[in-house]
């Protein structure tokens, strides 16, 4: 599988701040849970700081006054402060946990809503495993470092402060001897973001294609074991594998090195304050033991935030990856998508309650749908309509047929607005489309498929789908209209017998036929059938053409067929090549003209006799 898929979304190599900011919105729905837990992170570090002092005065209060010391009030204070620092840290895990299980829930609905509002063109170019990584792997990722990030953030910048502080307070020239170990620190740490960072990425990117490589190849495990591919494709995923295990290793190694040169650093200036903490006792300056134990413990409390704040933002340029990726989906604009006037009026009709209606006011019949010069692409230098106009009134039925490749089912999408026109006009009662509701528009259509997909669950299930309202009754009465209802009752189960994942439990025929009584109970104004009986035995397709015939009176239909003899009823017929119409009349007169509608069918014909 080319590689282009995974490389649109690489981004510069530096940590993105404006990216974590976008996701801080992603917090706000849950801020009492971030409150929280920064809050009692907060407290968490003063109870912290306070302990070594405490112990250093009840050092030095042993020391000076021996058997006659007071330590049982000081002993009082330490446990108050073992509570407290106990409370703190069972709130903070508790708050952070649920604020990442809400933020991880936020992040895969905003993602798969993004995906539902996205048109086609987006899909057309992008393996399901690419887009399933993002919605999972990546989104888990990064919900899971945001709150201890948060978290460190608050509680890491809080005990620096805090013990900056009290070692300037015990002695100032110790504390900037202990101190000085800052600088190596930033460097250390500068040199390490960056190669983290593009390792990261490179396992995310990695990821991404093996997830889809996995999907592709259980989707074609049949096209595979008939072409007895299983080696070739056992190689071709090792590759991948081999790649990931190389990136993970690196990136492992990476981290390996550098969060142990944070701990020696951190060794250091613990060795520091020792070796000049005993000069100054020796030298009698005024500092005496109990604060320089004190002292080396605050040392050595020093390089833990620092070595969290390192891990923190290992993992922050781990996640980034991720979150470039997840931000990638929420960025990405529909470019199919109601216009700012039609929203205008979507929200002044949904104040008056009348959101159900066409944005033009009323509910409207379609009496009629226009192809103005349209002209329309996939790929600028391959033109697939080319001035196509077209006029079709209320209860007619358009055939098109022609060879592959001609614009026929692209005729299709663009009445219902899978995609747009590069240049023309669909006007639906003399009115441009696209001042039009999407969602009001794209549920005025029917369409039943070549290959239909059928969703996990029932046969009932599955004929709802498009009105989850409708009831059992009406359930059944669109499948005795469709011709399915007698093969379901033949089954053990029914209505409620189990389709299997994408129908595959169903005969092609019999998904076929739910499929159809899934369009028929939407009562559709439009309908499509795209090779709707290219793929079914001659039974099956007497029933289909049984139901057809009765379920497009008094609707516009489009009719894709390669079989001919399925649309000689049609009312116009057009011969579509090259993106444009050829010929146009009934199955009578294209007939009587000899010219290439004749010459197919008529080759079909001939075919099927042999």
């Amino acid at each position: 599988m080319s590689d282009h898929f995974y490389n649109d979304d690489e981004r510069s190599g530096a940590i993105d701040l404006r990216l974590w900011m976008n996701f801080l919105r992603h917090v706000r729905p849950h801020r009492r849970w971030a409150v929280m837990m920064c809050g009692f992170g907060f407290g968490l570090a003063l109870v912290e700081t306070m302990i070594p002092l405490l112990t250093g005065w009840m050092i030095d209060e042993a020391i000076n006054h021996g058997a006659t010391a007071k330590l049982w009030w000081m002993g009082g204070i330490f446990a108050g402060l073992m509570v407290i620092f106990a409370i703190c840290v069972w709130i903070f895990i508790i708050s952070a946990g649920r604020m990442a299980t809400g933020v991880a829930y936020d992040l895969r609905r905003g993602c798969f809503q993004r995906l539902q509002q996205l048109p086609f063109s987006f899909f057309d170019v992008r393996p399901t495993g690419w887009l399933v990584s993002r919605v999972t792997s990546d989104c888990t990722k990064v919900s899971d470092r945001m709150p201890w990030v948060l978290l460190d953030l608050f509680w890491g910048s809080t005990m620096l402060v805090g013990i900056c502080t009290a070692m300037m307070l015990i002695d100032v020239t110790l504390a900037l001897w202990t101190i000085s170990i800052v600088p190596p620190l930033v460097i250390a740490t500068w040199f390490f973001k960056r190669r983290m960072l593009a390792s990261s990425r490179d396992m995310r990117r990695t990821n991404s294609a093996i997830t889809a490589s996995f999907s592709e190849s259980i989707a074609g495990v049949r096209t595979t074991k008939s072409l007895n591919r299983e080696r070739r494709n056992l190689d071709e995923f090792g590759g991948m594998t081999g790649s990931m295990h190389g990136h993970s290793m690196r990136n492992a190694l990476q981290a390996a090195v550098f969060l142990p040169i944070v701990a020696m650093l951190g060794s250091i200036g613990v060795g520091i304050a020792l070796w000049q903490g005993g000069v100054r006792i020796e030298e009698q300056t005024g500092l005496s033991i109990g604060m320089l134990v004190a002292f080396m413990e605050y040392a050595i409390l020093f390089s833990m935030p620092i070595q969290e704040l390192a891990a923190r933002l290992a993992d922050l340029q781990s996640a980034q990856a991720a979150a470039e990726r997840v931000q990638g989906l929420f960025d990405e604009v529909p470019r199919i998508r109601d216009s700012e006037e039609v929203r205008i009026r979507l929200d002044e009709q949904a104040t008056r309650g009348t959101g159900s209606r066409a944005p033009d006011g009323g509910d409207r019949e379609v009496e009629s749908l226009e192809y103005r010069h349209v002209r329309f692409h996939y790929k600028p230098e391959e033109p697939v309509l080319d001035d196509f106009s077209l006029r079709i009134e209320r209860g007619e039925t358009i055939a098109l047929v022609g060879p592959t490749g001609g614009g026929k089912s692209t005729i299709a999408n663009i009445a219902a607005r899978f995609y747009e026109p590069v240049d023309g006009e669909i006007l639906v009662n003399g009115v441009d489309y696209r001042e039009r509701s999407l969602e009001w528009w794209q549920s005025q259509f029917g369409i039943v498929q070549q290959t239909p997909h059928l969703f996990s669950g029932s046969i009932r299930e599955n004929i709802r789908y498009g009105r989850l309202e409708a009831d059992d009754e009406a359930v059944e009465a669109v499948a005795r209209r469709a011709g399915a209802h007698a093969f379901i009752t033949a089954m053990d189960q029914g209505y409620d017998h189990d389709v299997g994942e994408g129908g595959e439990l169903l005969s092609t025929g019999q998904r076929q036929l739910v499929s159809l009584a899934r369009a028929l109970l939407a009562d559709p104004q439009i309908f499509i059938m795209d090779e709707a009986t290219s793929s079914i035995d001659t039974e099956t397709e007497t029933l289909i053409q049984g139901a057809i015939d009765e379920i497009l009176g008094g609707r516009i239909s489009f009719v894709i067929a390669h079989r001919l003899s399925t649309i000689r009823h049609a009312d116009r017929i057009l011969f579509i090549e090259k993106g444009r119409i050829i010929e146009s009349g009934t199955h009578e007169s294209l007939m009587a003209a000899r010219g290439r509608y004749a010459e197919l069918y008529i080759g079909q014909f001939t075919e099927s006799g042999a």
